[in-house]
């Protein structure tokens, strides 16, 4: 039985550990960054966003990961299957980003000579604007993004691990917001109108060695807002998982989804057909990809490999009320992220 939260309360105890592990349909639970009984090296602090349509996406990321702050943007072109990264990083940041103890305001702003990124948080309104003056061959990459029409309902989990009874992974995904604005890359100009935006929204102490499985998608059916999360992979999930259908501003929550992923020899086959796959029946989607989005870092001690996959989607979820919707050629991603940190 999953444990779901239904009221305010602090995520971590005196000793600081998790109260109350499990899932929510709001931000319920309240993080405090000074309630950390560990190490200020071990806590992981980031906003990521993904804003798409069925041609072009852009992501934006700015992580204080404690010993090293890391800012990214990437402009996603789905049509040409090919994409764009610039990134800087900042040794010791150690909170020195100041994010915000919550999703629900809070401005995140960062800026060096290389990026300036804003994540502006009006309340019924988000603001993602951006300055880059070299992203690519000396072109330079301007934009600005509205992020309006959050839906009522989002994923929120509080994670264990169990190696560390002071490590945790406090997430929200926001799903289905509704992204108009502007991209500007050298003499090119790309318009995003009724496209969609997702935040992934994580605060934590993490233990040192994890992989996980993230898969999103954003849309409509029926004319109405549709999207889902799910993910797996790390920390123990006894008290809850993250697999959520949201559909017209409401969660639906399922229990536990595989991936499933081709090979070759040892090694997936990323760009083959995946398979989602849940054990309660309520998902069943083949994931078609186009591009993938792949990055890795090795810096001594910290390592991450990430493979994040964009494509389509098709197959059926099935409510919390036994309605079967057909999920037909909705853009996503799915991810396989190895990291040591």
């Amino acid at each position: 039985m999953q444990n779901e939260i239904k009221s305010i309360q602090p995520l971590l105890n005196s000793k600081g550990t998790l109260m109350n592990p499990g899932f929510a349909k709001k931000m319920f639970w309240e993080y405090k960054r000074s309630n950390i009984k560990t190490s200020k090296f071990k806590i992981k602090e980031w906003d990521y966003y993904l804003i798409n349509n069925d041609d072009f996406g852009i992501a934006f990321t700015i992580a204080d990961n404690a010993y090293l702050g890391f800012v990214s943007v990437s402009l996603l072109d789905f049509k040409n299957k090919s994409y764009e990264t610039c990134s800087t990083m900042k040794l010791f940041p150690m909170g020195k980003f100041k994010m915000p103890e919550t999703s629900l305001y809070g401005d995140v702003i960062f800026k060096d000579k290389n990026i300036d990124l804003k994540f502006k948080n009006k309340g019924t309104r988000r603001v993602i604007s951006c300055r880059i003056p070299n992203f690519k061959n000396g072109k330079s990459l301007d934009c600005e993004i509205n992020l309006t029409e959050e839906p009522e309902e989002s994923m929120v989990i509080a994670t264990p691990f169990a190696k560390n009874k002071k490590a945790f992974y406090y997430n929200q995904k926001i799903n289905c917001m509704r992204a108009d604005g502007i991209v500007e890359f050298g003499e090119n100009k790309i318009v995003f109108s009724d496209a969609f935006g997702v935040l992934d929204w994580g605060r934590g102490v993490w233990t040192y060695d994890n992989t996980w499985f993230w898969g999103t998608a954003s849309g409509k059916i029926d004319n109405k807002q549709f999207g889902f999360n799910i993910g797996c992979g790390f920390g123990d999930l006894s008290k809850a998982t993250e697999n959520m259908i949201f559909y017209n501003g409401k969660a639906h929550k399922f229990d536990k989804v595989e991936f499933v992923i081709s090979r070759k020899g040892k090694k997936y086959d990323f760009m083959n057909e995946w398979k989602l796959i849940s054990n309660d029946n309520r998902m069943n989607l083949t994931f078609t990809p186009i591009l993938d989005r792949f990055d890795k870092i090795s810096l001594i001690l910290l390592v991450s490999n990430q493979h994040q996959v964009f494509g389509k989607y098709n197959g059926y979820v099935i409510l919390d009320d036994g309605t079967k919707l057909e999920v037909n050629d909705l853009m996503g991603s799915s991810e396989i992220v190895h990291n040591r940190w």
